[in-house]
């Protein structure tokens, strides 16, 4: 299949589901045809543009993104058109990614639903009457309605994780500063510094697309880029029976129905088979 058919398909299952579900709150459809026949001309001649080639995706909308506006929910910058991509952005077109469109967010990324000013509520897809949580909860519904292969979020308190629980997809906090936040909405721009224990990481559905995606977003910033590069330790653990899992059940505040812990207990069951060492977790008295 071609970059530019495979990109046709992505943008009309949008305009099949997203109407429902308001996840992309922004297109680039001209831009990513142009890079996407850049990508099927490239491949014509032998040449693959890099692990992501011509591999269509979205990303959130507290990132900058040339094409696109950048407001991260700030009815202040519904007009604010960035000169530059953000820093993440860059490494994923260096690797032949077809970004077409931005994902909602709660205004300043900063909550756990998805609502803001500009561009409304985002539902989740597989209950609308349900949240898509937050911050990334744009992203997360757009890979879990298959608007989307892959996103890139960012996380504080969870802004990353959080979504993708919601919406039954893979997604993963990096550890700090190993992927590059310049060009993030928050701080304001025209400021590009590294908002303080904030972290990127990727969203998708299946957890082999994420380390797929770290192996191309993990990079040095700008600023760091001509003295450092970075090589990421290959993983601690390979088999289940080398792995701890806790297990919480039970946290004051926050209820969980009978149905969904049963799911849950399910999962951990699974675990267990499998060879993990589960560690199951109380809440105090």
């Amino acid at each position: 299949i071609g970059a530019v058919e495979l990109l046709r398909l992505h943008l009309e299952r949008v305009r099949e589901v997203d109407p429902a579900i308001n996840a992309l709150v922004a297109l680039d459809e001209e831009g990513a045809l142009a890079q996407a026949a850049r990508c099927d001309a490239a491949l014509a001649r032998g040449r693959r543009l890099g692990p992501l080639h011509g591999l269509p995706m979205t990303i959130k909308d507290a990132f900058e993104v040339v094409g696109m506006p950048a407001t991260c929910g700030f009815e202040a910058l519904r007009e604010h058109r960035p000169t530059q991509d953000a820093e993440v952005v860059t490494a994923l077109r260096h690797a032949g990614a077809v970004v077409y469109g931005k994902t909602n967010v709660p205004e300043g990324a900063g909550d756990h639903q998805t609502y803001n000013a500009v561009y409304g509520l985002t539902r989740n897809p597989w209950r609308g009457d349900r949240s898509a949580g937050g911050s990334s909860g744009g992203a997360a519904a757009a890979v879990a309605a298959g608007l989307s292969p892959l996103d890139i979020g960012s996380d504080i308190g969870g802004s990353i994780r959080c979504p993708a629980h919601f919406n039954g997809v893979w997604g993963h906090k990096a550890s700090h500063g190993v992927v590059p936040l310049g060009g993030h909405i928050p701080p304001l721009p025209p400021a590009r510094n590294a908002l303080e224990m904030g972290v990127a990481g990727p969203l998708a559905r299946d957890a082999r697309d994420l380390q797929l995606a770290m192996d191309v977003i993990a990079v040095p910033g700008r600023a760091e880029a001509k003295g450092r590069r970075w090589a990421l330790p290959p993983p601690r653990h390979e088999r289940f029976e080398d792995h701890r899992v806790a297990v919480l059940l039970d946290a004051e505040g926050a209820p969980v129905a009978s149905a969904y812990r049963a799911a849950l207990e399910r999962w951990v069951d699974e675990l267990e088979r499998a060879g993990a060492r589960i560690t199951l977790l109380r809440r105090p008295p």
